[in-house]
């Protein structure tokens, strides 16, 4: 992955992104993407650098990538990880908390206030508590699970306009919204601790 991101080093996050061997390429227009994957093609001889025709998908306007789906409309959960979420049986121990918070807290930015919403399942996790479920725990797990399952596509990041935070602080927590041309890009949002604990 390191001699990827050499290869690539003036390209990532402009219209190239690697993840260990995979390469995705995206473009505003179709000129652009002819143009973008001919320099990709380019540099991957350059450096003797192969590809394995059967692996690779061009010219495509969905990928599923990471766990997420990007398209024309922005990103969105992959439908795979929804359907694993909804299958999710409740947690009997701390570990499958923790498991199940993984999972979750990879899309938490899908979600408004996910720490708010997770609060008394991630308590459960903590050193020196002793695990006992209740019905609040059940209500934030099931609204968790029902949050992700109907989360938004969030808008992808585009060259023009400007972007709008919007943000919310308490004694529990920091919360914020990045938006761009009144469309949701993130959700961000953080608990705190409080000096008791």
């Amino acid at each position: 992955m390191d001699m990827m991101n050499r290869v690539f080093r003036d390209y990532l996050d402009k219209f190239v992104v690697v993840f260990i061997d995979d390469i995705l390429v995206y473009s505003c227009s179709v000129n652009e993407h002819a143009q973008h994957l001919r320099l990709v093609l380019q540099i991957l001889c350059e450096k003797q650098l192969y590809a394995m025709l059967s692996k690779c998908e061009f010219w495509i306007d969905r990928v599923v990538f990471l766990g997420h789906v990007i398209s024309q409309e922005g990103l969105s959960v992959d439908p795979s990880k929804i359907e694993a979420i909804l299958n999710w049986s409740r947690p009997t121990t701390a570990s499958e908390i923790r498991i199940f918070l993984g999972l979750a807290g990879y899309y938490q930015r899908f979600i408004e206030k996910f720490p708010r919403i997770s609060r008394l399942l991630t308590q459960l996790t903590r050193k020196d508590v002793y695990f006992i479920w209740s019905s609040e725990c059940e209500q934030s797990f099931d609204e968790l699970k029902g949050r992700l399952t109907t989360a938004s596509v969030l808008a992808l990041p585009s060259r023009t306009g400007g972007y709008v935070v919007y943000t919310d602080t308490s004694l529990q927590g920091l919360g914020c919204v990045l938006t761009q041309n009144g469309h949701v890009i993130a959700y961000a949002s953080r608990q705190l601790k409080t000096l008791l604990e």
